[in-house]
């Protein structure tokens, strides 16, 4: 993924394909049909990610099978190399990237063995130095969620992806919160402007809220990358489906972001072309407000100002003011100098 002017968006397929390498290459179909550039997975081999007695989190607890470990939950969302090159494939057909975030160091090894040029490292990795240090030697370019974050932690992992070898500016930060779903007044969409001016990277937006209000404002805040999660079916069971849009909403979402990065333009402010015509017909000339003889001298009591803008401009009435008529001008007539 390299640097352009245009919004990266990253269709988050994650965990959503349920351990099904069918319903997985049906998420990748999905994500193409709206118009993302990118579908995303994401790489674990269950016993290096989570301990046996490692807990869920609640929005875990409440969407997956009751009694069952987080470990349980996980070994029945990895994806093993055959999918994930069968999922490459289908992409390389559909005519989208192919990303994935790795969560352990056999997983960021896997990924690089696959060629990927460009890694996303999960909110999870930004305390996790091994797999900084690994991704960083790798020399990818590197997109990085910053949710649970505070700003000196995601400094802190910038500075041990520089130290192994990839530089800053191959780096994209995203701001995140880690919540399923997030609800508004969590996202603090600001702090993304922040990291941008505090550590000097290219920022975006990983998003768990509900709805695409919030990635479409991130858009217009200068997001580079926006990232979010989509399923087939929100009503299926699984720990991210809930915080997903649906393939329609994801294409809704994608177009709203083009209309918005069309929209913010290149921040000069000079008149668009299709203003200019209309420019002549709102502004205004500086007309006779009565008949004046030629040589008479122009003054506040026969001058006054009328559409159409195709005259001398009012902003020159001062210059006007005080000369003499160099003709004879009727009422309502632009003067001429």
């Amino acid at each position: 993924m390299e640097p352009t002017d245009r919004v990266y968006v990253i269709a988050e397929a994650g965990v959503n394909h349920n351990g099904s390498l069918e319903t997985a290459l049906a998420l990748v179909d999905a994500a193409a049909a709206a118009g993302a550039d990118a579908v995303k997975f994401q790489t674990f081999l269950a016993e290096s990610l989570v301990a046996p007695l490692a807990p869920k989190a609640a929005y875990q607890r409440d969407t997956t099978s009751a009694g069952e470990s987080q470990l349980e939950m996980v070994r029945k969302l990895q994806l093993d190399e055959r999918a994930h090159r069968a999922l490459m494939s289908r992409c390389q057909a559909r005519g989208i990237d192919f990303l994935s975030a790795p969560f352990d160091l056999d997983s960021v090894r896997m990924l690089a063995e696959l060629g990927l040029t460009t890694l996303k490292l999960p909110s999870g990795a930004v305390t996790d130095l091994p797999v900084l240090r690994a991704v960083g030697a790798l020399g990818v370019e590197v997109i990085l969620s910053t949710g649970m974050a505070t700003l000196e932690e995601v400094e802190a992992a910038l500075l041990a992806l520089e130290a192994a070898g990839t530089s800053r500016a191959r780096v994209t930060v995203l701001h995140c919160t880690t919540e399923y779903p997030a609800a508004f007044e969590d996202v603090n969409l600001r702090a993304m402007c922040t990291m941008r001016d505090a550590l000097g990277v290219r920022v975006g937006y990983s998003d768990h809220t509900t709805g695409v209000i919030v990635p479409v404002a991130a858009a217009a805040l200068g997001a580079t990358v926006i990232e979010k999660h989509f399923t087939l079916d929100r009503t299926m069971p699984g720990p991210d489906h809930r915080a997903s849009l649906e393939p329609g909403e994801l294409a809704e979402m994608v177009q709203a972001i083009r209309i918005v990065e069309a929209a913010l333009g290149s921040g000069r402010k000079v008149p668009a072309p299709a203003e200019l015509e209309n420019a002549r017909v709102a502004r205004k000339s500086i007309v006779a407000s009565r008949h004046i003889a030629k040589g008479a001298v122009l003054s506040d009591d026969n001058l006054t100002t009328k559409r159409p803008g195709t005259g001398v401009s009012p902003m020159r009435w001062d210059d006007v003011v005080g000369t003499s008529a160099v003709r004879d001008f009727d009422e309502n007539e632009a003067i001429e100098l």
